[in-house]
């Protein structure tokens, strides 16, 4: 929330101004001209992670659908976004854009490349639904251990194009975190760092595949989000099955009538069949599912998920409209889509504007030129002004403890500058029908009493700062109602 000029608006104003001082070459300028289109684009989320993170089965998770991954684009970036109808453009190095055939199956889409993917840079699929209507996921390839590799061969191009980031993880290694670090280089990475949200990616394999492992998971979550080194590099972090997710949202009756069928079986001689994937396929079945069938369940839910959903059939959850609601929450999908919208989509405008300040600043690094200290002033003048990020710094912040406020307060100042949802009921904890006069009063009073905590000379600096920034909120929200905005 912005006092003044708007985040998005400096913005724009920057990259013109960056445009003017490069009107002399023509590759700069065409750079700087895509960024200020972006800033009318789809915000871009690219889906990071290292080799079998489940970067595919977590965009079709998000998607609903199965459509990745592309078959054969290995080494690719894939881009996700809407359109009217199924389509796939690939775009090979130094070659005209060539479109390829789509198959739109029940299930979802393929697409056969035909040829060898060393040539190909980008494939853009288009595909109707509602998931993608605000944003562009970007399922990129794998990312190396070795930071500098990795930086080179897929970091440095998604913090080139994308606005923020999903990254996968099985469980948050120094490793993972080293490849955070790499990425928050310059400075609008240090001044706004969380464009980031960690994800426990394969969830239900934590713990040896127990039947508990995604509670086990969602407690390992909540210590990365405590952790100081962690927070500083993520705005969120969740557990979540990719699998699991994708499977309750696609589940048929066909998969609920055999899943059911397993669910009469006794437990402890169900068990006995759902040890392995050799088991499950080449075994006996306790109730004659065709081999076929077997298969496709594990395809679908993994062993883990087999187990899951026959335990949760047995326990009451017993038409495919529960089954399929019970998997997709117990998942994480619910927290993982609620969280990028809260930490992304909700913040799109600040996110794509720091994605413009960053490309300016690697210009004018990489190309200095006469009059580039006036620009990269006016860098370090939005970074330092923009409350947007203050909020974001100040989210930061609030998750290490050392900040000094008690836990009542911090969960005040996370709400009241935006980190349980942007809107104004969301930011000042009202019902969402409150009427104007309710939403103006509870603002003004939050107001007052933090202004009260910014001005006591008794607190320590850090918390009256903190305080500050919490003011500034509230004043923006006063200014939003005086407008007669909700």
């Amino acid at each position: 929330m912005t006092v003044g000029l708007r985040l998005d608006e400096a913005a724009w104003g920057l990259l013109h101004q960056a445009i003017e001082l490069y009107q002399d070459n023509p590759r700069v300028v065409a750079q700087l001209r895509n960024q200020v289109a972006r800033l009318e684009q789809p915000l871009r989320i690219a889906v990071v992670g290292p080799w079998r993170s489940g970067k595919s089965t977590v965009v079709n998770a998000l998607m609903g659908e199965e459509v990745a991954p592309v078959e054969r684009a290995d080494g690719v970036f894939t881009w996700y976004e809407d359109g009217p109808v199924p389509r796939a453009t690939a775009y090979p190095s130094g070659q005209p854009p060539q479109e390829l055939a789509v198959v739109k199956s029940a299930t979802g889409l393929r697409v056969d490349l035909g040829w060898d993917t060393g040539d190909l840079r980008d494939i853009v699929v288009q595909w109707p639904t509602r998931a993608l209507r605000q944003i562009t996921l970007i399922d990129t390839p794998a990312v190396n251990g070795d930071v500098e590799q990795g930086l080179a061969s897929v970091l440095e191009r998604v913090l080139r194009e994308s606005d923020a980031v999903l990254y996968l993880t099985r469980d948050g290694r120094d490793s993972d975190l080293r490849v955070l670090e790499a990425a928050r280089d310059g400075a609008v990475g240090q001044a706004a760092p969380v464009n980031v949200i960690m994800v426990l990616s394969r969830a239900d394999e934590t713990g040896g595949g127990r039947i508990d492992g995604l509670l086990t998971a969602r407690q390992l979550a909540r210590r990365h989000y405590r952790d100081p080194r962690v927070g500083a590099l993520s705005v969120n972090v969740v557990a979540c099955s990719g699998m699991l997710g994708l499977a309750g949202r696609m589940l048929g009756e066909s998969d609920f009538a055999a899943l059911a069928a397993l669910a009469r079986v006794p437990r402890a001689e169900l068990d006995a069949h759902l040890i392995s994937a050799d088991r499950i396929l080449r075994g006996e079945s306790p109730v004659g599912l065709d081999t076929e069938v077997r298969a496709a369940l594990l395809d679908r839910f993994g062993i883990f998920g087999v187990r899951l959903a026959a335990t949760l059939v047995r326990s009451g959850f017993d038409s495919r409209v529960t089954l399929s609601a019970e998997l997709i929450r117990r998942s994480g999908l619910t927290e993982l889509r609620e969280s990028v919208t809260r930490c992304f989509i909700d913040r799109r405008d600040a996110l794509k504007a720091r994605s413009a300040l960053a490309a300016v600043e690697t210009v004018l690094r990489a190309e200095p030129t006469r009059g580039s200290d006036e620009v990269v002033g006016a860098v370090e003048q939005i970074l330092a002004g923009a409350h947007e990020f203050r909020e974001l710094r100040l989210l930061v912040a609030l998750r290490n403890t050392r900040l000094g406020f008690d836990a009542e307060l911090a969960d005040e100042a996370q709400r009241l500058v935006g980190g349980n949802g942007v809107g104004l009921a969301a930011r000042l904890g009202v019902e969402h029908e409150a009427t104007a006069q309710r939403l103006w009063e509870v603002a003004a009073e939050a107001q007052w009493r933090w202004r009260d905590r910014a001005e006591d000379p008794l607190l320590p600096l850090a918390q009256r700062r903190g305080a500050q920034v919490v003011v500034r909120s509230c004043e923006g929200m006063i200014a939003e109602l005086v407008a007669g905005g909700r």
